[in-house]
Order: C-alpha cells, then structure tokens, then sequence
C-alpha cells in the first residue's frame, strides 16, 4: 500500500518533526567530506518552508555509547545543511529531548529549521526509547515525516516509537520524497523489472548477501559475484584460495547457492592476486580458484571484468551492491572500474545500492550517469531481500 508523502498533508503553520540520515563521514578536523545525505534530504526539508512550516530534524551519526560524546555532534552537519540551505535560519540544539531542544522548538517559526542533537546521545534511543523520551520527541511536531531511507530498516526510537505516538495523539506520518523515491526504484525494479535483468554484488562477506543473493537468484535472469565473498564460493567448489578472505562456515551456504543458481549464478573466472595488502605488492593474475599460497585475492581478474561488463551492457535493468575488489586501492580497483562504466554506458535502469558501491560510483565520477544512487546500505540490501520495514509499515496510508 502506498504511504502518504509531505506533499499529503498541508504543512502550513505547522511543525514538521522529520527523521532524517545525517549520518555523515568527516574529516579530523570535523568538515563534512561527503555531503551526499544532507543534499538528498533538501528537497523535503525545502517542501515544507516553501509551504509555511519550520522543521525539526532528529538524526544519528556514528556510533556514540548512549551519550554526549562531542566527537558525534552533528554541528557540522548542520552547518552543512545551513550552507546548503543558503539563506534559512538553521539552528542546532545542545540536546535531544532536553530543555535547550525544548525552548528552541517552542521558539521555532515557519521558515526556520531546528535541528536536535544526536539522537543516539540518547540511551533510549537504540532500545526503542522510553516513554518519557518517546512522549518529548513526539511532542515536538505537527507531523512527523520519515525521511532517513539509510535507517528505514532500524526500529529504534526516532524511526519507530516517536511516529506511533504522534499517530496516537492524532497527528499525521508520512515519508519524505527520498522514502518515496528509495522505496519506489527498490520495489518496482524488483517486482516489475525489464529483462534481462542482472545483478551485481561484491563486498567482502557472503553471510552479509545470503538472503539477498537467494531472492534475487528468484527474479534476475543473472547474478555477479565478485569481491572478498567469491573466494568462499571458490572454496565451495574445491579451489585453493591462498590467504583469501574467506568465511570457512560459510562454505556449505555457498554450495546450496551454487546448486541453486545453476546458470543464472555468475562467478568469476580469474583473480588479481597480490602477496600483500597494499597496492605495491607482488601481483599475478591467476585462474579462480587458483591462488597460490602466499598470496590472496584482492580484485576479479580482467578476463571476468569483461565479461561481466559484456553482461550489464546487454541488461535492461541492473542492482549493483557491492565492489569487485579493493577498489581504495589501485590497481585492485580495475574490477570495480569495469563495472561502473559498463553501468554508465549501459542503457539499463539502474540502482546502485549505498555503502561502498555509492561511494565507488561517486568517486569514479558516474553518479549523474546511472538511474538512481541509494542512500541506504543495509536499508537498500534488506528491499533487495524482499523485506518489507515496520517504521515504513506504520505511517499513514494514501
């Protein structure tokens, strides 16, 4: 069922209490070195001032222990988000739920945005919340809009227990553009895809991609693997891995998706090996499954890089999570590579899933030259598993 968006609701007067992911790298001395999340989010953020509201942003970033810690403030995120903004009152609170973020809401005037210090700051925040926590945050807004795709598939306070109790008080819960956006691309372009339709996915772990390699060996007519978790499948087929990095339980996962993917299962048929972890070792390119002891595979080989570029550009549809090999490090970066300009060159619909592969695509300069870059890791992973998300589940209906 589709979700109400921002644009449902008449925003005017009225504060907008939005969830949003923030969750951004920085640099030693604090700037902000990927702006990606907070240009993503402006497009909501600015519905609702052109239409006669102020906004309350909640967001996490990084991994704080339950409290103040001044390493994780999301000052310079909001100073990011006021540059961007140009022109619009953006002021940061000393708390989340606090006396300072208190006062600042009950002075917050339409045009103007609050944004609450880091949510995780909070010890409610990661168990869900406490009533207390819960019933202050949700006091803070007219409306309550989830537009953080990046942590759609958390349940913790701000995603889950805030909106269901600004909806028991009668107050309206909608998704944001980027939810509505993400959700689309995710769920149409796996439930109506135009064929062929391959995926491609790297990274290091297959237990991190069982269920997602399950479900979309389900409904692609290809899937690529590369990356640290081919070497597992190596192993499940008998092959030597040298000091690969492999997950040696896994194996047995490994063979039950071999046997099922059959043809549709795409692995790779060379490896760019190296004798160190550092971009001026020793390298060789060796057959798969052929890695001589003393050396570890560190990027799929040029002969699977072509081929797999031979098959995204053949697709009409490609979901790409996951990079090929180092792809920080060159040369171990030429698989990765391939794969992004087979993507740009393509006229395929494609998703480029978050994590690794969105910054891959960034760096390498093809953002703007594929359908849709995700904002979401493990958001994106777990749509592309066929999961649905409670905090998405509860919010208002059309």
């Amino acid at each position: 069922m589709p979700k109400q968006t921002i644009a449902d609701v008449d925003v005017a007067s009225k504060t907008v209490l939005m969830r949003v992911d923030f969750n951004v790298p920085l640099d030693d001395n604090k700037n902000v070195t990927d702006d990606r999340r907070v240009r993503m989010a402006l497009p909501t953020i600015r519905h609702v001032l052109d239409n006669g509201g102020a906004v309350v942003l909640m967001s996490h970033l990084g991994r704080p222990k339950g409290a103040p810690d001044p390493a994780f403030s999301l000052k310079p995120a909001a100073d990011k988000l006021r540059e961007l903004l140009g022109g619009v009152d953006v002021q940061l609170a000393a708390d989340t739920a606090g006396p300072d973020a208190e006062a600042k809401v009950g002075a917050l005037r339409p045009g103007q945005v609050l944004v609450l210090e880091n949510v995780r700051f909070n010890a409610g925040e990661k168990k869900g919340g406490d009533d207390a926590y819960n019933a202050k945050l949700a006091s803070f807004g007219d409306v309550y809009c989830n537009n953080a795709f990046g942590t759609c598939h958390r349940t913790q306070a701000s995603m889950y227990a805030v909106p269901k109790a600004m909806k028991a008080a009668g107050k309206p819960a909608v998704v944001g553009f980027l939810v509505e956006k993400e959700i689309q691309y995710l769920t149409d372009t796996i439930q109506n895809p135009q064929r062929p339709f391959v995926a491609i996915l790297g990274g290091a772990k297959v237990s991190d991609k069982i269920n997602v390699i399950d479900n979309l060996l389900g409904v692609c007519d290809r899937v690529l693997i590369g990356g640290a978790m081919a070497y597992t499948f190596s192993l499940a087929q008998g092959g030597k891995v040298g000091g690969s990095l492999v997950e040696k339980d896994k194996v047995d996962l490994a063979k039950e998706l071999i046997e099922k993917g059959g043809d549709k299962l795409v692995l790779p048929t060379d490896t760019h090996a190296g004798d160190d972890f550092s971009g001026d070792c020793n390298k060789m390119i060796v057959k798969a499954g052929e890695v001589p002891d003393g050396y570890e595979g560190l990027d799929i080989g040029p002969e699977t890089a072509a081929y797999y570029a031979q098959l995204v550009k053949a697709a009409k549809t490609v979901v790409w999570n996951g990079p090929m090999g180092v792809f920080e490090m060159p040369p171990f970066d030429a698989g990765t590579k391939a794969v992004a300009q087979a993507i740009a060159d393509s006229d395929a619909t494609s998703i480029i899933g978050g994590g690794d592969s969105a910054a891959a695509i960034e760096q390498l300069g093809f953002a703007d030259q594929v359908t849709h870059v995700s904002t979401g890791g493990g958001a994106s992973l777990e749509m592309l598993e066929g999961k649905s998300f409670a905090s998405v589940e509860l919010l208002d209906d059309k």
